[in-house]
Order: C-alpha cells, then sequence, then structure tokens
C-alpha cells in the first residue's frame, strides 16, 4: 500500500495545531467503510472506541450534576446527545470533515449538484451521518494516540458545547446545559490547550500505538454483537 496522502493529517492537524496525527491514523479516520479505498482501512474501529469514550464523559457529567433527578434516564440522555447526525451536523461540519472525508454518498453527485446541497438532501445522502462517526473516530483517535486526557479536554471543549442549542431539537436538557458550561469555562473553553505537561508519560506510554489489525477485528466484532442485539431487542 502506498504512504498515505499528507491531505488527511493536513487538515486534523489544522483542526487541532497542538496534536501532531500520524499520516496513517489520519488517513483512517477519515476513510468510511462505504470508500474503494476502505479496503486498506476505515475508521469503523475508532468510531466504535470513540463512542465508548464519548458516551462514558458524558455519562460522567450527567450524574455528577445536582440537576440529575431520580427519574432521568441517564442512558437514554447520552444516546440521544450523541447520535450521529447531530454530531456530524453540529460538530463535523464546523471541523469540514465533509471536505476532508472519503466516502459514498447514498445519492448520485448529480442530484447533489442539482439541488444546491440542501439540507434534507444531505441528511438523505447520510453526510451528517458518516461525518458524525467521523467525529467519533477522531476522538477515538486522539484517545488511543494522546491519551484519554487530551480526549477529556477535546469532549468538554470542542464538542459538547457544540450540542447545546437552544433549538426545539436540541437532544441534552437544558437542565444540563449550565454544567457544560462551566466545565467549557473551567477547561479554559474553546481556545484553550490540548496538551498539558502531565500528559507526557501517558503519551509516551508504549501502549498509544495505532490499533493492531487483532484489535480492530475484535472491535468490529464487538460492534456486530451490539447492532444485532440492538435489532433483536427492536423486534421484540
Amino acid at each position: 500500500m502506498r504512504e498515505p496522502s499528507p491531505a488527511f493529517a493536513e487538515h486534523l492537524n489544522g483542526l487541532f495545531p497542538e496534536l501532531e496525527f500520524p499520516k496513517e491514523l489520519a488517513r483512517r479516520i477519515l476513510t468510511h467503510s462505504s470508500h474503494p479505498a476502505a479496503i486498506y482501512g476505515h475508521n469503523a474501529a475508532l468510531s466504535f472506541l470513540g463512542r465508548r469514550v464519548l458516551s462514558t464523559y458524558l455519562s460522567l457529567l450527567l450524574s455528577s450534576s445536582s440537576n440529575l433527578k431520580p427519574t432521568d434516564d441517564v442512558e437514554e440522555i447520552v444516546s440521544a446527545t450523541l447520535n450521529s447526525y447531530d454530531l456530524g451536523e453540529h460538530v463535523g461540519s464546523d471541523w469540514g470533515l465533509g471536505r476532508a472525508m472519503r466516502w459514498t454518498p447514498a445519492v448520485s453527485a448529480n442530484t447533489l449538484q442539482k439541488t444546491g446541497m440542501q439540507q434534507n438532501i444531505l441528511k438523505g445522502a447520510g453526510l451528517y451521518k458518516v461525518q458524525g462517526q467521523a467525529v467519533a473516530a477522531v476522538v477515538g483517535g486522539v484517545y488511543e494516540q494522546f491519551g484519554a486526557s487530551v480526549a477529556h479536554r477535546l469532549f468538554h471543549t470542542r464538542i459538547l458545547p457544540r450540542l447545546i442549542t437552544d433549538s426545539p431539537g436540541n437532544r441534552l436538557p437544558a437542565a444540563f446545559h449550565q454544567d457544560v458550561r462551566v466545565v467549557f469555562n473551567r477547561m479554559g473553553g474553546s481556545k484553550s490547550s490540548l496538551l498539558k505537561k502531565e500528559d507526557e508519560p501517558e503519551m509516551k506510554s508504549p501502549f498509544k500505538k495505532p490499533m493492531s489489525t487483532q484489535a480492530r477485528k475484535q472491535a468490529k466484532e464487538e460492534r456486530s454483537v451490539e447492532v444485532s442485539e440492538k435489532s433483536t431487542e427492536s423486534i421484540a
């Protein structure tokens, strides 16, 4: 397989200047399984990992909130807030992932051109969902390559704040919006440093290497089992 294009790493490094993404990792993050080049590796495993990381951090925030009621279903709130479509529309679009990703739309390029990239067409083409999966893959890649602390700051300063809006379709209950803002400000806001000196030992860990083929295979199998279980539940 030839050397990955530097464009993938350049895009991610442009978003997060402090983090130097290896070319191969960046290529995987920004390659969706629908693209022909996915035979050389794609972002499904990293996206799977990233969703677990995102879910964990949001669950911790909700569980520690004084606004959490006994009747609140944390798992349901997490699932609704971190759905791929919202991640793709509100985070992936801001990060310009649609311009950098390799993927195959569900509708023809001709249709996209004729409609002028209207929002409903973009949803039908799968752009927001694919961008959302790429956002999760970015988190998975950051967690794997740079450590949990960096991924934690990324979540609270660059991702979660973009998911709280005043629109009726906002998935995170308004009761928790102030909690999001408090952590956002405490961590220094959207321009804060993602890397701290204390992260160095974690980043130098021998475990912070690109995911092995076996690990990617295991994550893929776990993801398949999860999808199968959800399908069984919906049928029941």
